[in-house]
């Protein structure tokens, strides 16, 4: 049977600062630039989970795309939306949420819940021109 890729896209809108807490003020501000500001910025998210996996022969689905959402909805969108990443979530409480480190976190809660036999991807929109994929 020949695989095929699906894709379910969800939005989220959170807050955060990229900051390092092992260097100084002048060190963070000099690699983070503006996304470093104390209070923080926030970005409109968008998540493109994709599943590949070969069809199932009685449905004809790789998987239900309404379970899917469930999914998402319940694991990522409650979890992180209208959120302050630093401030709001566990994950983050020690991790810089970088759109790199926000694509691994949502893969892993995500790759708990669905069948080992599908291979996910996920792809992070930060903004219209800057977007992340994980795994590469």
């Amino acid at each position: 049977m020949e695989k095929v890729a699906v894709f379910r896209k969800e939005h989220f809108n959170a807050a955060h600062r990229l900051h390092n807490p092992d260097w100084s003020d002048e060190m963070n501000k000099k690699v983070f630039g503006l996304c470093n500001n104390p209070n923080y910025h926030g970005h409109n998210y968008e998540l493109i989970v994709q599943l590949t996996g070969v069809p199932d022969a009685q449905t004809g689905y790789v998987y239900d795309m309404k379970l899917l959402s469930d999914i998402i909805q319940e694991e990522i969108i409650k979890r992180f939306d209208h959120k302050n990443l630093n401030l709001d979530t566990v994950e983050f409480a020690t991790l810089n949420p970088t759109a790199e480190n926000i694509a691994i976190v949502i893969y892993r809660l995500l790759r708990a819940r669905l069948d080992k036999a599908l291979d996910l991807k996920i792809r992070l929109y930060e903004t219209e021109r800057n977007f992340v994929e994980y795994p590469a």
